[in-house]
C-alpha cells in the first residue's frame, strides 16, 4: 500500500522538474537563442543538476524541440466568411502575441530560427503541418500548397518586426490598425488568380 502512494507522489515529482525544464529552457531560447544557450544554464535557472535536463529530454535539440511543442491554435476557418479570412488570422496571431512575450514559444523559435538552422527546420515544420491544411479547408489544397508560405511570410514578418525587431512604426500601431492595414495584403495572397 505504501509504494502505491509515493509511485503518484514521485510522478508528480517528475511532472514538476520536467516542466521547470521547459519553462527555464524557454525563457532561455528566447533570451539567448539556441546557439548560447546551454544544458547547464538551463538546469541552473531550473534549480536542478544538468544530468536530470539530459535524463529527461536527451540533448539540446531534443530539449528545444520539447520546449517549443507548438500548437499554432489556428482557428476553423470554414465557418469565416472568404472576406474575413485574412482579418482572422491576423487577429488570431495578435491575440497570440499580445500577451506576455517571454513566454511565447512562437516567438522564442522566431528569435531563433533567424540565426539556427534546426530551429529554422522546426519553424518550417510547424508552418507546412498547420497554416497549409487551415487554409485547404477553405481554399483546397492546391491552392493553399502555393499560398501557405506567403502567408506565413506575411505573419512571420509581423511577428519579427513588432515583437522581436520593435520597429517603432510597427510596435506603434494597434492591433486594430494592423489588422486594416495586413489583411487586405493577406486577402490578395487567398484570392485565386
Amino acid at each position: 500500500m505504501r509504494q502505491e502512494t509515493e509511485i503518484p507522489n514521485a510522478d508528480k515529482r517528475s511532472e514538476r522538474t520536467k516542466a521547470a525544464i521547459l519553462r527555464a529552457a524557454r525563457e532561455r531560447f528566447g533570451a539567448h537563442g539556441y546557439e548560447r544557450t546551454t544544458i547547464r544554464a538551463v538546469a541552473s535557472d531550473a534549480g536542478i543538476d544538468p544530468s536530470m535536463v539530459m535524463r529527461y529530454f536527451g540533448n539540446k535539440a531534443q530539449l528545444f524541440d520539447a520546449a517549443l511543442a507548438i500548437d499554432l491554435l489556428l482557428p476553423d476557418l470554414t465557418s469565416v466568411p472568404a472576406d474575413e479570412i485574412a482579418r482572422t488570422l491576423v487577429r488570431h496571431f495578435l491575440e497570440r502575441w499580445e500577451g506576455d512575450l517571454a513566454g511565447d514559444a512562437l516567438l522564442v523559435l522566431l528569435r531563433s530560427a533567424v540565426t539556427n538552422e534546426h530551429a529554422g527546420a522546426r519553424m518550417h515544420e510547424i508552418f507546412a503541418a498547420q497554416v497549409a491544411p487551415a487554409l485547404a479547408a477553405v481554399l483546397g489544397p492546391e491552392l493553399a500548397a502555393r499560398r501557405a508560405g506567403l502567408v506565413s511570410a506575411q505573419l512571420l514578418g509581423l511577428g519579427l518586426t513588432r515583437y522581436l525587431l520593435r520597429l517603432p512604426a510597427v510596435t506603434a500601431l494597434t492591433p486594430d490598425e494592423i489588422e486594416d492595414g495586413l489583411a487586405p495584403a493577406i486577402r490578395a495572397v487567398l484570392e485565386p488568380k
